[in-house]
């Protein structure tokens, strides 16, 4: 796919921002942050320091949720064409993971869309580490502290792979191929929930932030205070792997203290109805090669006689995982910790979503036998996600090819760890005959194992899950329906990963997700979007956890 259409001239302060996200210096990441300002100024007429609370009966018992939600829907409803210009101003900085430049200009502006509504900021840093930003509102006579998570760096992007650039944010009217391009600049208004906003991390997870400091500014002209004190931790590496996320959080413990964290990450449900998440699955990726003859070899002179790599590395991992996506490693699934009694009415309790899924993904069949997504998505899995050997089609030779590789990730539950999977995997491995190296084979390994494969671990980490009886958990539950105006979803576990884990170790306190962005955004993919209707409704559930959750917590 190539690019098919060109994006128009418009948006002179994203111009501005994609040249100054170029440069290099620090200077530049400065100047960043300020050309962000003019986009918003609509959006945050004056910064959010919180409101003095009312008399001791109305702080008692808090806004009342349905006053609320008019409030800040009418807001909203008045502002939509400044938040969601913040938002592309936002999106149009170039924020790939491991890129350096990328991150500290990202930083610097996110840290001044924070500064612009009072809140206090500053960079937490380990060794190394690329910067998360941090950003604190207290509120006058709150009881609990909440810390709210999300990521601002970004996954790569080939140009060539989109309909438009993807730092150059196009809204359109809809889901790709039928969606035209509008020119922002001139948009009508209201903006229609079903139009979308393309551009790299709109939803991952530029669009959740948008979503908060809207939800602030909505808070601020409703002259209503947050229910809690409030930290804001701004990841700049999560597409990396969070490398530097365990130290971060271990430097900074003191700071980060709370009685919950609330994670912005990820998807609504695929009903498209709003969801609140006790856990995530775990992760840890391997790449695997198997090693055959040093030159390729003719497959007549020498098939059934040379070792034949790619032959070799799908029978191992056919040993590994079964036809309907059961692992069949030995013991794989020993550490597993059950769901309770709870959990699993939970999960009974969500919609089915498998028909209407198999006919807009084009498939007649799925794995697992049968069984709804949610409650496989709840267990471990084994992912092939790419295979390599030799050339196939018009470059197809008959040769014998010198190595076949894999790239695998597993999705690990509670109470597996990366180091326990990494273990059984190499001792099936071993049980298969395969000699295991960490690097490129020398001359005489080769001359001394028959069969040699070469594992590299990406080390992940494990899964994590809340209990949802929790006081904190009934009440973030409690505010995200006060915010929707109705129920939520409650589901037990996430199918993706996020490292949970760290913080639950770390911080020892629950950790609940709730997520805002619409469920085929195509993140990590090309043409990553955010459908605008997932936006409003996010502000509404943000400004609804901010302002209520401390009075439904007892």
């Amino acid at each position: 796919m190539t690019i098919r259409r060109q994006r128009r001239a418009a948006f002179p302060v994203l111009a501005a921002a994609l040249a100054a996200a170029a440069a290099l210096a620090l200077a530049a990441s400065l100047a960043l942050a300020a050309a962000l300002a003019p986009a918003a100024a609509a959006a945050a007429p004056a910064p959010v320091a919180a409101p003095a609370p009312g008399a001791a009966s109305a702080r008692a018992a808090g806004p009342a949720p349905d006053r609320l939600r008019e409030q800040v829907r009418a807001y909203r409803s008045g502002h939509e064409l400044a938040i969601v210009k913040e938002l592309a101003a936002f999106s149009s900085l170039r924020n790939v993971a491991r890129d350096r430049a990328d991150i500290a200009a990202n930083a610097a502006a996110l840290a001044a869309m924070l500064r612009r509504r009072g809140i206090a900021t500053r960079e937490l840093v380990a060794d190394g580490s690329p910067p998360a930003v941090y950003g604190e509102l207290r509120s006058p006579g709150a009881r609990r502290t909440v810390v709210v998570y999300a990521h601002y760096d970004g996954q790569p992007a080939d140009p060539a792979d989109w309909h438009s650039h993807p730092w150059q944010p196009v809204l359109r009217t809809g889901p790709l191929p039928a969606g035209k391009d509008v020119d922002l600049a001139s948009a009508p208004t209201p903006l229609p929930g079903e139009w979308r906003l393309f551009a790299r991390a709109a939803s991952d997870d530029k669009g959740p932030i948008e979503a908060m400091l809207a939800a602030l500014d909505a808070l601020h002209a409703a002259g209503v205070a947050p229910s809690v004190n409030l930290k804001f931790f701004f990841e700049g590496e999560e597409e990396a792997g969070s490398p530097h996320l365990a130290a971060i959080l271990e430097r900074h413990r003191d700071l980060l203290a709370a009685d919950a964290w609330v994670f912005a990450d990820g998807p609504v449900h695929q009903s498209r109805r709003f969801q609140v998440i006790f856990g995530a699955r775990g992760y840890t990726g391997l790449q695997l090669t198997v090693y055959g003859p040093l030159r390729p070899l003719h497959s007549g002179h020498y098939g059934n006689w040379a070792p034949n790599p790619a032959a070799l590395l799908v029978q191992a991992l056919a040993s590994m995982r079964g036809p309907d996506g059961e692992i069949l490693i030995p013991g794989f699934a020993q550490d597993v910790r059950p769901l309770s009694d709870g959990e699993r009415r939970a999960a009974a309790a969500l919609p089915p979503v498998e028909d209407d899924l198999r006919r807009e993904l084009g498939v007649a069949w799925t794995e697992g036998k049968g069984e709804r997504l949610q409650d496989l998505v709840m267990r471990p899995a084994l992912n092939v996600l790419g295979l390599r050997a030799a050339q196939v089609g018009r470059e197809t030779r008959n040769a014998i090819p010198t190595e076949a590789a894999a790239a695998i990730d597993f999705r690990l539950v509670p109470d597996q760890t990366p180091a326990r999977v990494h273990a059984q995997v190499e001792e099936h491995l071993r049980r298969l005959g395969f000699w295991i190296v960490t690097g490129e084979p020398d001359a005489p390994t080769r001359q001394a194992h028959g069969k040699l494969a070469r594992l590299e671990w990406v080390e992940g980490y494990p899964g994590a899950r809340t209990a949802m009886d929790l006081p904190a958990s009934r009440a973030v539950v409690q505010a995200v329906e006060e915010g929707l105006g109705g129920p939520v979803l409650q589901v037990p576990m996430l199918g993706g990963s996020l490292p949970l884990y760290l913080f639950s170790d770390t911080l020892k306190v629950p950790l609940i997700a709730v997520p805002t962005v619409n469920y085929d955004n195509s993140q990590h993919a090309a043409d990553e979007n955010l459908r605008l209707q997932n936006l409003w409704d996010g502000i509404e559930v943000f400004a609804a956890i901010f302002a209520r959750v401390g009075y439904d917590w007892p």
